[in-house]
C-alpha cells in the first residue's frame, strides 16, 4: 500500500471508499445491504470502530470512520474479508437472477489477482482521506448523503434507506440500520 493511502492516525475521522471489483452492481438487494449493516454494527461493538456517516451505493460504499481500539487498516481488512464470505454465501443461498454470473465474475477476479482463494468481491485498498478540518468533514459528509441523489436513485437524502442521513435529522429514529456516532 502506498504511503498516500495509509491511515496515519485512526482516531481522526477518515473518509474511505470500499469498492466491489469492476464496480459490479451488487448492492441492489436488501439482503446484501443487511450483511453490511450487521458487519458494521459488529465492528462497532467488538472492534472499536466508530461510524460517523455511511452510504451504500450499488457498487461501492463510502464511510467516515475512526478506530480508537485498533488500527483502521486492520478493522477494514477484517470487515472486507468477513463480508466477502457472507456475500458469496448469500448469493448462493437466496434467489438471485445473476447468481451464476456473479459467482463466475468473483471467481475470475480471485484467479486473476491471485490474492483470494475462491472469490474476490472487493477491490484492494480503501483510499483513506483524513478529514482534519471542519471544512473537509462537512464536504465529505454532504458528499456521502448527496450521492444517491446524484445517482438519481432518490429525490431527497432522507428517502434513501442505506445511508446515515437520517441519523443527522433532528428527532428522527426511523430506519437506523447502523449505530452511527454523529459528528455533531
Amino acid at each position: 500500500m502506498s504511503e498516500n493511502y495509509k491511515v496515519i492516525d485512526s482516531t481522526v475521522p477518515t473518509f474511505i471508499t470500499i469498492t466491489v471489483v469492476d464496480w459490479v452492481d451488487l448492492f441492489v438487494r436488501p439482503n446484501y445491504c443487511t450483511i453490511l449493516d450487521e458487519s458494521l454494527n459488529y465492528c462497532i461493538k467488538e472492534k472499536g470502530l466508530s461510524v460517523h456517516a455511511y452510504v451504500y451505493m450499488t457498487s461501492h460504499i463510502h464511510l467516515i470512520v475512526t478506530a480508537f481500539d485498533g488500527e483502521l487498516q486492520g478493522v477494514i481488512r477484517d470487515f472486507k474479508k468477513f463480508t466477502s464470505k457472507k456475500l458469496i454465501e448469500a448469493i448462493k443461498e437466496y434467489p438471485e437472477s445473476r447468481r451464476e454470473w456473479l459467482l463466475r465474475k468473483f471467481s475470475f477476479e480471485a484467479q486473476k489477482s491471485g490474492r483470494a482463494k475462491n472469490y474476490k468481491v472487493w477491490q484492494d485498498g480503501f483510499h483513506p482521506v483524513v478529514l482534519d478540518t471542519l471544512e473537509k468533514l462537512e464536504q465529505r459528509l454532504n458528499y456521502i448523503h448527496y450521492n444517491p441523489i446524484e445517482a438519481e436513485i432518490v429525490f431527497h437524502e432522507r428517502d434513501y434507506v442505506n445511508s446515515s442521513y437520517r441519523n443527522y435529522e433532528e428527532d428522527n429514529t426511523v430506519f437506523r440500520n447502523v449505530n452511527v456516532e454523529s459528528l455533531w
